[in-house]
Parts: structure tokens; C-alpha cells; sequence
């Protein structure tokens, strides 16, 4: 059930960013102007996870879930409504509010339930639904905004959202171990005496790094692709479908060798590996569909396959008490740290008479900077015992 969540609340999120070029011209916006729709939900979603930080480890996870969820599916009906720019802006601000904290605390649901030496494979099974949303929410969004308008997708997620959220509420069980120790606490002392851990701050900055790395890029992938490289707006289902394939393997795969192998080593290797797929995307001239294909097929495979390990660790650097709390002020540095370098990125992208974005390589070198200094930073992400945890049969072999 938390897989279905989290596939509606990612495909809410990634379906804005393929439709940049129809937003461009059916609002007459700017990359800045375009940037701020995406900012505005990361924003709204970090601010609103400092709030939840303060009580959401006081309530049951379910009744809590049940409660976020019914409010950002009322803010996405708020979206397929929005007339203007203006208003869809805001209705962005309030899907981010509630989305943002449901994705945290799906991350929390994680932790008390899934015990660490297979939290990789469960994160990473998890972690799918942005695979699913790409193969298949985001083709079937843009088929239909470009064939009715760029309300209808936002529609059928809204009718989608219900579902699941009846789903839930029948299937899904109460869970409320963790209040046990949350209520020996005043709120605010609890939230304060979380962040005061050093461990949690320096989760904090790993992820504020992490999260910027990708995000420099992905919002302005799409109008990337339709103005420098030639692609056309019926061909972008193309790049999310062939994407979504293939990191739905990948990421299911990565989550497994990291419980075997080590969840510190293998995002280094990931994070490595990004460094060929950012250098191409962001330089690449204009070629044929298949080469736009391969080259952003490659970039997904290696972006994502770094947050499995990474966020296998940071489930793993808190006690169960402070879970709740720590992955919503969690979820807030991330959903901060994408609304700041999608609107960084936007400052910094230009656009030339012919309509074509400026200075997008200088987006890679940035992106290619973060990914250094988050493997520099993984190495102070520490698990409670100290260590970078494999599977118990992977223990034994090397003994």
C-alpha cells in the first residue's frame, strides 16, 4: 500500500516536469517562470515537514498517512481545476504541504517495519514507484495532455489518489510501537533534541547535496530535449518509458547488492558512475531519438541507483523514537534543497532568439560537483553501530 502511495505522490511530482513545454505556451512563461511550479511544491512540501517534525512521531503512522494522503490528493483535484498560472501555482503549494510529509513518512514506515539487513531490497522495491510512474503514468500523462489538455492527467490521479486512499484504509494495519518513547518527550524538546544529534545533521547535509545533484537537472530535462537536442512533444513519452524499464530492474537490483555488499559502497559506485551520463546529457547536440534514448536512459539508471543505498543509510542513522520526526525534517531538506536548485537552475538558464536553453552544460558541472561531495559525505552517514551493514550470509561467507 505505501508503494501505491508513493507511486501517485512521485507521478504527481514527475508529471509537471515533461509538460514545462506545454506550460511555456499555453501560460507564455519563461524557464524561471516554470521553475517556480516546480519550486513551489518542494517548497511548500519542506516547509510543511518542519511543522509534522514537532508532533507526526505522536500519532499512529496509518492515521497519520490516512490524513496527509486525503490532503494531497485534494490538492491535486486543486491542480486539474487551476485556471491560471497564478492558481496553479498555489494549487502546487498545497499538494506539496501534504505530499511531501506522506512521502516522509512512508520512509519512517520503513524503518519501524523492515528490519536493516533487507532494508536495501525493501527501499528499493519501494523506491520502484518512480520506475512505474516513468514507464507508465508519466507516457500516459503526456499522451493525454497533448491530446485533451494538461488538466486531464491531473484528473485521473486525483480519481487514482481515491482508491488508493480506500485501499489503505481497509488493508493497511495501525502501527504504534514507536510512541511508546516519542510521548516521554515534549514536542518541541523531542524534535530539538533529534536535530541536535551530530549523526542527523550531517544526514541532513548529505541529503540537501544529494538532492541537488539531480535536481539542477531533471525539472528542464524535457524542454532541454524539445529545444536544443530536436525532439518533438509526442516523443518525450519515449525517454520516461525506456527510463522507467530499465531503472525499475536496476533499482530492485542495486537495493540487493547493497544489503550484500555494503549500502556506503555501492552508492559510491553509483555516484561515480554518474559522471559520464551527466557530461553527455548536458552537452548533447541534436541526434536521433534512439541517442536521446540511450544517453537519458543511462543518466536515470545511475541517479536513481544512487538513493536506494542512500536512503537504506539514513533509515538506518536513527533510532526508531526520532524516525518519524527525522525523516520529515528529512523530507523537508530534500523537497528545500530541489525547490532552491530547480530555481537556481532556472536563474541560470538562458534562452536564445531561437528558442533554445543557454548554458545547460554549466548545469552538468554543478551536478557533476554535488555528486562529488556526496560521496565525501556518506562517509559520516553512520548506522548504529558504526558500520556499513550486509547481510547476515554475506557475513558469514567472508568469515
Amino acid at each position: 500500500m505505501i508503494a501505491a502511495i508513493q507511486f501517485t505522490t512521485i507521478l504527481d511530482f514527475l508529471i509537471i516536469m515533461p509538460l514545462g513545454p506545454q506550460y511555456m505556451r499555453v501560460f507564455a512563461i519563461t524557464p524561471g517562470q516554470f521553475g517556480l511550479i516546480v519550486s513551489s511544491y518542494a517548497i511548500s512540501a519542506g516547509t510543511a515537514g518542519i511543522a509534522a517534525g514537532f508532533v507526526i512521531d505522536l500519532f499512529d503512522r496509518k492515521s497519520a498517512l490516512l490524513l496527509l494522503y486525503s490532503g494531497f490528493a485534494l490538492g491535486t483535484l486543486c491542480c486539474a481545476l487551476a485556471p491560471t498560472y497564478p492558481m496553479l501555482v498555489a494549487a502546487r503549494t498545497v499538494a506539496g504541504a501534504f505530499g511531501g510529509v506522506a512521502g516522509a513518512l512512508i520512509l519512517a514506515i520503513i524503518g519501524d517495519a523492515i528490519p536493516e539487513q533487507r532494508r536495501g531490497a525493501a527501499m528499493g522495491l519501494v523506491m520502484s514507484s518512480f520506475s512505474l510512474a516513468s514507464i507508465c503514468g508519466v507516457p500516459i500523462g503526456l499522451l493525454l495532455a497533448t491530446h485533451f489538455t494538461w488538466h486531464v492527467p491531473f484528473f485521473v490521479l486525483t480519481v487514482l489518489s481515491a482508491l488508493v486512499l480506500v485501499a489503505t484504509a481497509r488493508v493497511m494495519p495501525s502501527m504504534r510501537g514507536h510512541q511508546q518513547h516519542a510521548r516521554d518527550q515534549h514536542p518541541a524538546k523531542h524534535l530539538w533534541s533529534m536535530l541536535m544529534h551530530a549523526d542527523h545533521r550531517m544526514a541532513f547535509l548529505f541529503m540537501a547535496v544529494l538532492t541537488v545533484t539531480g535536481f539542477v537537472i531533471f525539472p528542464y530535462l524535457s524542454n532541454y530535449l524539445v529545444a536544443n537536442v530536436g525532439l518533438t512533444e509526442n516523443q518525450l513519452p519515449w525517454i520516461y518509458l525506456a527510463g522507467g524499464s530499465c531503472t525499475l530492474f536496476s533499482m530492485n537490483w542495486i537495493g540487493r547488492l547493497s544489503d550484500r555488499i555494503g549500502k556506503r559502497r555501492v552508492f559510491t559506485l553509483m555516484s561515480i558512475s554518474t559522471a559520464l551520463p551527466i557530461l553527455l546529457l548536458t552537452n548533447l547536440p541534436r541526434v536521433p531519438l534512439l541517442a536521446a534514448i540511450g544517453t537519458s536512459t543511462l543518466f536515470m539508471i545511475c541517479m536513481s541507483g544512487r538513493m536506494v543505498p542512500a536512503m537504506a543509510l539514513m533509515t538506518a542513522s536513527v533510532e526508531s523514537r526520532y524516525r518519524g520526526g527525522f525523516m520529515s525534517i528529512n523530507s523537508s531538506v530534500q523537497q528545500f534543497s530541489s525547490g532552491v536548485a530547480a530555481y537556481i537552475s532556472g536563474q541560470i538558464i538562458g534562452q536564445a532568439s531561437t528558442g533554445a536553453m543557454t548554458h545547460f552544460p554549466l548545469i552538468g558541472v554543478i551536478s557533476m560537483v554535488c555528486a562529488c561531495a556526496g560521496i565525501y559525505l556518506a562517509r559520516f552517514v553512520m548506522t548504529p553501530s558504526g558500520t556499513d551493514l550486509v547481510s547476515p550470509p554475506l557475513v558469514v561467507e567472508q568469515w
